[in-house]
């Protein structure tokens, strides 16, 4: 089979990293794909935040469970221990940039498991960006209002067995005449 298909067909998120950052060249690899993802109109609408500082991965963990829709322990971490956390944002003022970012999501997590780096499509950045704590992480990163979260990636080496796929639904694919 080719290697691409096979990539796409095996890939799962990974729910327990090793503790251990991956390696600059992993990284570029992995951000230089999302660079490329589908955009409407080929306008690129999307940015690509990374963010590897340990402290600031756990303020964004503790954050992000604060938009959980039911209770959740203190100690459960949404980013399951990721040593890396990328943070898609998209820009609002373009008619695609929901569609835009999830494609970059789809990518980097494709590229990632490419090269054999771990990573969990984690959402309620949307949440995140809107509220007035997040206006003000894109204004203090020069990243304009009109952008909007989401989704987040996290990275980092697998801990854990590649779980297997669930069975394809019987009627996933409908053809019409």
């Amino acid at each position: 089979m080719n290697q691409t298909i096979e990539d796409l067909k095996s890939r799962r998120s990974i729910r327990k990293f090793k503790d251990e950052q991956i390696s600059d060249e992993e990284l570029n690899i992995i951000l230089d794909a999302g660079t490329y993802a589908p955009t409407g109109a080929g306008r690129q609408s999307p940015k690509i935040v990374v963010i590897q500082n340990p402290e600031t991965i756990k303020e964004f963990s503790d954050w992000n469970r604060s938009f959980f829709p039911t209770e959740v322990p203190d100690d459960m971490d949404p980013f399951y221990g990721g040593k890396t956390l990328l943070i898609v944002l998209a820009n609002s003022e373009m008619p695609t940039y929901v569609e835009d970012g999830a494609s970059v999501l789809t990518v980097l997590v494709n590229a990632a498991h490419a090269i054999g780096v771990g990573s969990c499509w984690i959402h309620r950045a949307r949440d995140e960006f809107a509220s007035p704590k997040g206006k003000e992480l894109l204004k203090e990163w020069g990243i304009p209002e009109s952008y909007e979260g989401i989704g987040h990636v996290v990275l980092g080496y697998p801990d854990m067995t590649n779980p297997k796929a669930a069975p394809r639904k019987e009627d996933y694919i409908h053809f019409v005449d």
